[in-house]
């Protein structure tokens, strides 16, 4: 079923046009449509663009952890692996994710961008959505609704070794290290 209205694009102003543009290319692996001084039109997929950037000539301030706005837009991957093959080649560029975390109905890497937006590249947990509505609705997420962090490279490399992508997606892995509590870095807090 096709959803109505779908999906189409994104638009930032920004005051630093070549270096959002350059990393929307890399990060989502997309290619420049359109582009003069005052605009820059991005797309991955057969739409015409999904990325818009609105350039500023005059400096603008970078979005702050106190300031009101959109928090991330997020993308997903049909399977783990397609995820981690991401991650692989946006280390190969010097992009990281600034966290990653299993939020129990996705495995999630968030990026930021130049401007300090969110990008969060997941795989979705279950097959269905209405599997996905009842984990949400279950007590495992009620304790917990962020979830825990992960390492990105450990599941690249235990998935490399033959660990199961069901097994590397639950939860019970990302809290087997440990990690400190997520939240902090997504929201940006101190």
């Amino acid at each position: 079923m096709s959803a109505t209205p779908k999906f189409a694009h994104v638009v930032f102003r920004t005051s630093q046009a070549a270096q959002m543009r350059d990393w929307y290319c890399a990060v989502l692996d997309a290619h420049v449509v359109y582009e003069d001084d005052n605009l820059t039109f991005v797309t991955f997929d057969e739409e015409h663009h999904r990325i818009a950037l609105i350039n500023s000539p005059a400096p603008l301030e970078r979005k702050s952890p106190t300031t009101a706005a959109m928090h991330h837009v997020a993308y997903t991957f049909d399977h783990l692996d397609d995820l981690l093959a991401r991650y692989e080649s946006l280390q190969a560029k010097g992009i990281a994710p600034s966290v990653c975390i299993a939020h129990g109905v996705t495995t999630s890497m968030y990026y930021q961008d130049p401007d300090g937006n969110f990008v969060e590249m997941q795989i979705d947990t279950f097959a269905e959505p209405e599997a996905a509505t009842a984990y949400m609705n279950g007590p495992e997420y009620a304790a917990d609704s962020v979830g825990p962090a992960f390492e990105p490279q450990a599941m690249l490399e235990a998935r490399r070794a033959g660990a199961d992508a069901g097994q590397l997606t639950d939860r019970a892995w990302a809290l087997g290290a440990g990690l400190p509590d997520p939240m902090p870095i997504l929201v940006g807090a101190p």
